[in-house]
Parts: C-alpha cells; structure tokens; sequence
C-alpha cells in the first residue's frame, strides 16, 4: 500500500471537517476517487471471493437492496481508506467522548483499535458495498456491531447521480431530546465521501453538551443503479 492510492486524503482540511462534524453531525469532503476507482470498488461487488457475508435487504426489513462486507485481507484500497481516515476521526470522536464524559479513549491509530475490537471478541471486518436498483432504499438505522462503536464512519458515493441512478439522496435524522427530529439529506457526488455519526454525537445546549441519537438511511432509487462504499471502523463480532 503507498499513500498515493488516495492523494486527496492528504489536501483535506481534518480541522474543518471536525468543525462541521461538531456543528451539524455531518460532513462532506470535495471528490477523493477517481471515476476509475469508484469504478474498480463497484466492479468488485459480483466477486463472490471478497465477500464474507451478503445481505438481501428485503429479507430482514431494512429496505430494498443489497449489501456486502468484504472479507480479510480487505482490497488495498479499501484497507487504506480506512486506515488513514481513522486517525482524524479519532481526534474528532475523543473529543466527543470528552464533551459527553465518556470515559476512555480511541488509539491513535486503526491497527491498535482493530486490537481492541478482537480483544472484545469482534473479529469481522464491517467495510462493505452497498447497491439498490429502481425502488431500493435503506431504512433509517445505526451500524452497531458489538460492545465496542467507533462513533463515526465514511461513506463513498460510487455511482454518478443523475447519471449512473435519479433520487436515492443520503438522510440523516437528528433525535433531539424534547424536540422534533432535524433531518439533513445530502447528494453525494461519484468519488466524494461523507462522514457523520454512527448512533450519537454532542450537542452543545444552553447548558454544556448533552447526547443527540443520530439514524441514517437512503430515500428511494428512482432509477439506475446506485453503488456506495461504506468505511466503518469498529469490527464485528
């Protein structure tokens, strides 16, 4: 792996990306793939041999579509995403923990955490690919997959908007307390990636910070085919 795989890591603003992460619980970078490397991530979703798990959304109620978590040794350029992404992620997620007294705090780098995962029993890599045809669309959810939840994750659209697919727009809904849900949508554009919380983040109130659940999903694929890298950095059990 060098770090030239993905150069754009290196011109992002991680000060800036925190400030917005802190202000509105998500965040969105400028295009960091290529069409050729979004190309080559989605290509790899009929190749049975990557995968460790496939699932058919209808099955279980999330939603209409597919998914698929890749197996260990992850593609290089999914093991580089994420573990050059976790670093400024953890500085932003300490910080959190810190503004909600959690006690603890996440490592400096993706290889020891991955440590403490295993050390808490969760063994499975959770990167995976996301795809929904015309009608598919992901229930609002949070990706907990054992005792230990990085609170933050990173996805990367795949697939050209208007081009490639029409509607499947990226939602967030905000649970504040004693208030009404605050939803955010966002339309990623091919190669750009946006980052935002896995189940809860802080909000500042009048009185200090207090603790705001956040749910994701995907609004309705009118059209084509709509493909989605997703980078979360805890394991599974």
């Amino acid at each position: 792996m060098t770090t030239a795989d993905v150069p754009a890591l290196d011109d992002l603003d991680w000060d800036a990306l925190g400030a917005r992460l802190d202000d509105d619980g998500v965040a969105a970078t400028p295009p960091l793939l290529s069409r050729d490397r979004c190309d080559e991530i989605t290509a790899m979703f009929d190749d049975d041999a990557r995968f460790r798990s496939t699932v058919q959304m209808e099955r279980v109620s999330f939603g209409i579509g597919r998914y698929r978590y890749f197996a260990d040794p992850l593609p290089p350029l999914v093991q580089e995403l994420r573990e050059r992404v976790y670093p400024h992620l953890a500085r932003v997620a300490n910080g959190w923990n810190t503004a909600l007294g959690e006690p603890g705090r996440f490592p400096d780098t993706h290889a020891d955490y991955v440590a403490e995962c295993a050390d808490a029993g969760q063994h499975k890599p959770t990167p995976l690919v996301l795809r929904y045809g015309p009608g598919g669309y992901n229930c609002l959810h949070q990706d907990v997959y054992g005792d230990l939840v990085f609170p933050l994750q990173f996805l990367v659209m795949l697939s050209r908007p208007d081009v490639d697919f029409t509607g499947g727009e990226s939602v967030f809904v905000e649970q504040r307390p004693r208030q009404q849900s605050r939803p955010t949508v966002l339309r990623p554009e091919q190669g750009q990636a946006v980052i935002f919380p896995v189940r809860q983040r802080p909000r500042r109130g009048s009185r200090g910070y207090h603790r705001v659940q956040m749910r994701h999903g995907v609004s309705a694929v009118h059209s084509g085919e709509r493909n989605v890298l997703g980078i979360i950095f805890h394991n599974a059990r």
